[in-house]
């Protein structure tokens, strides 16, 4: 069971501005990180291959990308401003955890972590790894 979900700085701010960028359609991505026991660290989204996107849907073909264990999940967006899983989305889980971004894209508020059941999950934003004590300052 996931109980914590950390987003390194710039992969949220990746998030909202994919999402921003494909409005008023849904943008799609996928959350690579590293999962440790009940924790799950997002530190980088990859685009997928031949994605389709519309103001109601997103999705991608599976069986176009290759093995990576490092993919913990998706991240697609609301144009609506619903921050909840449709059953829809539900049926078309992939991964570990599923986050969805909902409009207007302007803040970590409008980005929640879920379960395959559709429960959210307690999320953070953390500082990038790569960024020193003093890139911070």
């Amino acid at each position: 069971m996931i109980e914590l979900v950390q987003f390194e700085e710039s992969v949220a701010n990746s998030i909202l501005t994919s999402a921003l960028a494909a409005y008023p359609n849904e943008a799609i991505l996928l959350l690579r990180g590293k999962a440790r026991k009940s924790e799950i660290l997002i530190n980088d989204v990859l685009i997928p291959p031949l994605a389709t996107l519309g103001p109601t849907f997103s999705s991608f073909r599976g069986s176009m990308l290759p093995m990576d264990l490092t993919i913990m999940g998706i991240s697609h967006s609301h144009p609506s401003g619903v921050l909840q899983p449709s059953i829809h989305d539900l049926n078309h889980f992939y991964g570990r955890i599923m986050v969805i971004t909902a409009h207007p894209y302007q803040s970590y508020d409008n980005i929640a972590a879920f379960d395959s059941h559709g429960d959210r999950i307690r999320q953070e934003i953390i500082p990038d790894a790569n960024h020193t004590q003093n890139d911070m300052l």
